[in-house]
């Protein structure tokens, strides 16, 4: 099932959509509790139907026929001018990105407080609404929302215990974010997943140096944290059609623990 309801974010003073898959057995089995995955850009996360650009992650489809017991929030990316940059970059955009892209940029900046809505209002309002494990909470996002999410965990380690990067954009903040991983300390978190295409741009010197940027970051990590993997794939590009294809994988590698057979079979189809 999914719903849909607003919340307001009280760093930003305006309420956001918020969408939330339930497990297709939730009704049936009613002491039943589920672990939670919160991901960004919530409009593309579910239905095509509501997808920015007409195409999404098509993860209710996917859930409903591989019976994952899990709950999902999507949290809806504010489309207002540069707001989803500014949300989602923890940082005004850095060196790296001006030398990637050759041009400065002034975004970013309001990651923290996007954070800590999630840890400090989103999350205690969900556990409350639905029969949640609440120490069983994952994060996940694509592009920025990668960003975000590996963010999110360097500040709440003790909150998110796995993570799930696709295609991230981390270059926007490469010097800080580098230097937030390398402090912190990741020992808590049990499984980390990085994704990344050699097409992610239609040029060349992005491309690599987009690669590149995440090759850091999972140098880094992998490091810090044993169960982490960094997926490349080829030929894959910067977009919804690509992305969508990786989301069997993405979520046998993150939630094999809570998957039963039927999942197991829905993989190899």
């Amino acid at each position: 099932m999914l719903e849909k309801f607003t919340i307001p974010i009280s760093a930003f003073n305006h309420e956001r959509t918020i969408r939330v898959y339930t497990p297709t057995n939730y009704e049936t089995e009613p002491s039943k509790r589920y672990p939670v995955l919160y991901m960004h850009d919530g409009q593309n996360v579910f239905e095509d139907q509501d997808a920015i650009q007409g195409v999404s992650l098509g993860l209710k489809d996917y859930l409903d026929k591989s019976k994952l017991k899990l709950i999902v929030v999507g949290i809806d990316t504010n489309t207002l001018g540069d707001e989803r940059k500014n949300e989602y970059c923890p940082w005004v955009d850095g060196e790296y990105s001006k030398n990637l892209i050759g041009m400065a940029s002034t975004t970013g900046g309001k990651g923290a407080a996007y954070v800590d809505f999630i840890v400090h209002e989103l999350k205690p309002f969900i556990d409350s609404k639905y029969r949640t494990l609440e120490d069983s909470t994952s994060i996940a996002g694509v592009s920025l929302g990668g960003l975000i999410s590996t963010y999110a965990v360097c500040r709440y380690p003790h909150v998110f215990t796995k993570v799930a990067t696709i295609s991230s954009a981390f270059w926007r903040n490469q010097e800080e974010i580098e230097k937030l991983l390398i402090q912190s300390d990741l020992s808590s978190i049990e499984k980390f997943y990085m994704d990344g295409g050699t097409k992610e741009s239609v040029d060349e010197r992005i491309s690599k140096g987009f690669l590149e940027s995440n090759q850091a970051i999972y140098d880094i990590i992998s490091g810090k944290i044993p169960n982490t993997r960094f997926n490349i794939v080829e030929n894959a590009e910067h977009n919804y059609s690509f992305f969508r294809k990786r989301v069997p994988e993405i979520f046998m590698e993150l939630f094999s623990a809570n998957q039963d057979k039927s999942l197991v079979e829905f993989q190899k189809k």
